[in-house]
């Protein structure tokens, strides 16, 4: 009498655990392409600057390499846990000098950190670069304000305590911005444009803005200055090149140019006195806005 092959005591239950290895090591997976192909923020915020963006896809390759890496990691130690885990009290089988698998965990660590070097290195050039431009804007810090002045211009906007000052600055153009601090150390910071800086006395530190969009962005001194730090706000307005030139150009009129004047003398009595002080016109061109 014929009699079916019967599969070897054990095999379904070694089946039935590959499968689930299997399927727990598709989970991750499976869960990266259901989520589409948008790849997410992880937490950062999309810059309306070049410099800015550049730094922002930067964040997301470190953040997918980090997840790659870490995910690779967990599966490693799992399938460890699960393959190798103690069965019996026999001493399992030792094996040692395995070079391919030696040379692999060697120079996969070292290539990845060149990978992520060269990359920030490339970003961090072109965040820092200097391009040649003729828009310029110089900014001061300090207690508890905002100067902004345009060289070779009349236009000056000065923004006293609990206000919040307006920098103009011109779409699709470089702009080069010389930052410094007229008292102790302050913090330039615009989150839609992912920059942050110090302004620090005696010392200028120089950045260039290239905006992709119009709009008016919030900015704030990140750096804890004193009594009023909570109040020192400013806007960055980026606005079209020909209005940009209409705005500079109201400073050559008298009423702009003594709006500038009003202002400047505002700023000199509250440095001079570390008391707010407010003039006693804030309509014209050169206050705040």
């Amino acid at each position: 009498m014929e009699t079916t092959p019967q599969p070897p005591q054990g095999a379904p239950a070694r089946s039935g655990r590959s499968r689930r290895l299997r399927g727990l090591i598709a989970l991750p997976f499976a869960a990266l392409i259901l989520s589409g192909c948008t790849v997410p923020s992880f937490g950062a915020k999309k810059s309306d600057t070049t410099t800015g963006l550049s730094t922002y896809h930067l964040w997301q390759g470190f953040s997918i390499a980090a997840a790659i890496i870490g995910g690779g990691t967990l599966l490693l130690i799992l399938y460890a846990v699960l393959r190798y885990r103690r069965k019996d009290d026999s001493i399992p089988k030792q094996s040692q000098y395995h070079i391919p698998l030696e040379l692999l965990y060697t120079i996969l660590p070292i290539l990845i950190v060149i990978g992520l070097f060269a990359t920030t290195l490339v970003v961090e050039n072109k965040v820092v670069a200097e391009p040649k431009t003729s828009y310029v804007v110089n900014i001061n810090a300090f207690q508890w304000g905002w100067k902004f002045s345009y060289p070779g211009t009349n236009a000056l906007v000065v923004g006293q305590t609990t206000q919040k000052p307006t920098m103009m600055m011109p779409l699709g153009v470089d702009v080069h911005f010389n930052l410094t601090s007229s008292d102790v150390v302050h913090g330039f910071y615009v989150p839609d444009f992912n920059f942050s800086r110090y302004a620090l006395p005696g010392v200028t530190n120089n950045f260039t803005f290239h905006a992709m969009k119009t709009g008016t962005f919030f900015g704030q001194c990140t750096q804890l200055c004193g009594l009023y730090h909570s109040l020192m706000f400013f806007q960055v307005k980026v606005v079209s090149l020909p209005e940009y030139r209409n705005w500079i150009h109201q400073f050559d009129t008298p009423a702009g140019a003594a709006a500038a004047q009003a202002a400047q003398q505002a700023l000199e009595q509250q440095n001079a006195t570390h008391v707010p002080y407010k003039p006693a016109s804030t309509t014209g061109t050169g206050a705040a806005n």
